[in-house]
């Protein structure tokens, strides 16, 4: 199978200059090892004191979130769709999280100065049944653990023209979503801009909580197994998910109140448009259907990060009544 070992998985810009690391059939499942949002530099709770004079802080943006790629998919063309399947999760024995000065809503708290930061957490992951941290355990202190909900935080081709970084770039490409529902079993779909898609990945997540408030969640390694199809001249208006039992259609923006009116009309679009809902019950959905969702998945004080959210609806009322 091939493979993005970890130490070439470590570009930290969705760019259509970057010869590819892979080139794929469709269908074809690959590897990509991923290292965590800190660049591999935050291992221990030692770094603490010197936590804002990393070497990757050097620079505007800082070097976060480094990523894989890209990977060629064949026959992949711009004005086509990207499918990509995330067939496996398996995160490191560890991850982090930490607290900087000037860095979330409560980083200049006068209220509580012990959110001032600098200050580093490591969580510890153990196996679960399987054998391995795909559904293992997170242990935040002797008292306290979850279960490890493993995603892809960063995830995108590169754009028609622009360079985007991966840590504060976000579009109908993909980028920094941070999305906890990007998980074992999702599909994620993609426009293409270029030929192949140029596919990039990283920035895992062991687990978040919805909104990732103070901007950095479990971040982990991981191994991550993927695959690609291509759906031929389809575009849609931004990165799309379908889960197993439901569909999601996200969007990034702020103020967060517009990204969340967009997420609900393109998946009206979605519903009436491929699913043949009439649009009167597509709207009354969003108001009386007691299963729709918006989840507020990233609303991170960063720089200008966008704020991420995907409407959803359970396939069981994507029935044609048009």
């Amino acid at each position: 199978m091939q493979r993005i070992t970890r130490d070439k998985a470590m570009q930290y810009e969705f760019d259509f200059h970057h010869e590819p690391l892979l080139r794929v059939a469709q269908g074809e499942s690959f590897v990509i090892e991923t290292e965590d949002a800190g660049s591999g530099q935050i291992r221990s709770t030692d770094v603490t004191p010197t936590l804002m004079e990393l070497p990757t802080r050097n620079f505007e943006p800082a070097k976060s979130n480094p990523i894989g790629g890209p990977v060629f998919v064949e026959g992949a063309e711009k004005g086509d769709l990207l499918e990509v399947t995330i067939e496996q999760i398996i995160v490191d024995n560890q991850g982090f999280t930490n607290m900087r000065p000037g860095v979330g809503p409560l980083s200049d708290s006068l209220k509580w100065q012990s959110l001032r930061g600098p200050y580093v957490h490591i969580i510890k992951h153990t196996p679960g049944p399987s054998g391995t941290t795909r559904d293992g355990k997170g242990i935040l202190n002797d008292k306290i653990t979850w279960d490890l909900q493993p995603f892809i935080g960063t995830i995108g081709v590169a754009p028609e023209r622009e360079v985007e970084t991966s840590s504060v770039g976000q579009g109908p490409w993909g980028g920094n979503l941070d999305v906890r529902d990007m998980k074992e079993g999702t599909r994620c779909y993609l426009n293409c801009y270029h030929d192949g898609g140029l596919l990039y990945v990283g920035d895992v997540h062991g687990s978040q909580g919805d909104t990732e408030f103070y901007g950095t969640a479990d971040e982990t390694r991981s191994e991550l197994r993927l695959k690609c199809r291509v759906i031929k001249n389809k575009s849609i208006p931004f990165v799309r998910l379908e889960k197993a039992e439901s569909i999601v259609s996200l969007y990034s923006y702020r103020p967060l109140e517009d990204a969340v009116e967009m997420a609900i009309v393109n998946l009206m679009e979605w519903m009436v448009t491929e699913y043949g809902v009439a649009e009167r019950d597509a709207y009354m959905y969003t108001c009386i259907n007691p299963e729709f969702r918006v989840n507020v998945y990233q609303m991170v004080r960063i720089g200008r990060i966008q704020y991420t959210v995907g409407a959803e609806i359970p396939r069981k009322y994507l029935v044609a009544t048009g």
